[in-house]
């Protein structure tokens, strides 16, 4: 860090309030504070970083084991440089309010570095070394690396145990790199770690099917009085077995006309386009020349 800890100020949580932390922060000489319980906004800046950092970089996959803590410490060791060096952040400058309308102006943003540097509690020996770092740093290195080490914690998220050998997306030049901005919003979402999976389609029942036993007298109905409603065919249903239905099944009768009426409409109007297509296979054939004369005309003269 370019300037010194003074103090750390933590939530309730067991991984921060316990003796490891207590004993380091009285070795070190730094102050160590909580925060009241059920009160995030008194956290809010960290709350706030970890929505627009830690979140947008690593995704809500989850992580267990020490092979993934090393990928997740690699992930981190990679955007910490990338996030302080070269992503520039707004500051709330000042926020006032009139009745219900409230007026919030921001400072010029700026990245991490650049605060460090203006800041006037910082040894100049300290702001050298961070300049000569930053001269010495690549961004399109660091954020391709960025996108290695976030595959890797996509792989460790969707299999439980980090690959041996993990596909990673090529290296491009600035150039290439340059070029693709202007349509990279086309690529949609770049970040490996989130990718959603393919959902598989839900065609299994869950539950017993309770109009199994009594779908072809339905049917029977629905072909008969093709403009009744569902409920009206309920209505029967629980005139017919009281002891089997009830309102509670409206809802999946009336899910299971629709379709019936989807599928049948569907049906019909393939069979109307099919007849067509004969129709016009028909006409064509019937204007077709016969094979004698081939559609030709012999002129003689005498």
């Amino acid at each position: 860090m370019p300037f010194p800890l003074r103090g750390l100020d933590c939530d309730n949580d067991s991984a921060f309030m316990n003796e490891a932390v207590f004993d380091f922060c009285k070795a070190t000489g730094i102050e160590l504070t909580r925060s009241r319980a059920y009160k995030k906004n008194d956290q809010a800046w960290v709350e706030q970083k970890n929505g627009s950092v830690v979140r947008r970089l690593v995704g809500y996959g989850r992580l267990r084991g020490l092979e993934d803590t090393e990928a997740l410490a690699t992930l981190y060791a990679v955007s910490r440089l990338y996030i302080n060096f070269f992503q520039p952040s707004f500051k709330l400058k000042s926020k006032t309010r009139h009745g219900a309308r409230v007026t919030k102006h921001y400072e010029a943003p700026l990245t991490p570095l650049e605060r460090v540097l203006r800041s006037t509690s910082v040894p100049e020996a300290t702001k050298r070394r961070l300049r000569a770092q930053f001269r010495a740093l690549d961004p399109l290195d660091l954020l391709c690396r960025m996108r290695e080490a976030q595959h890797r914690v996509a792989q460790c998220s969707e299999s439980g145990t980090a690959p041996k050998e993990a596909k990673t997306p090529g290296r491009v030049s600035l150039a290439d790199f340059l070029a693709s901005l202007g349509t990279a919003w086309q690529d949609g979402e770049v970040r490996p770690t989130h990718h959603r999976k393919a959902r598989v389609p839900h065609t299994w029942r869950s539950r017993e099917d309770p109009f199994e036993h009594t779908w072809p007298t339905i049917q029977q109905w629905l072909e008969s009085e093709p403009g009744i409603t569902a409920k009206k065919l309920h209505e029967r249903l629980v005139a017919l077995a009281p002891a089997m239905y009830s309102g509670a099944q409206l809802r999946t009768l009336q899910r299971r006309v629709k379709a019936w009426r989807s599928n049948r409409a569907r049906e019909l109007v393939t069979r109307i386009l099919g007849d067509a297509d004969a129709v016009k296979a028909g006409a064509a054939t019937q204007h077709q020349p016969s094979p004698q004369n081939n559609g030709t005309v012999t002129i003689t003269r005498e």
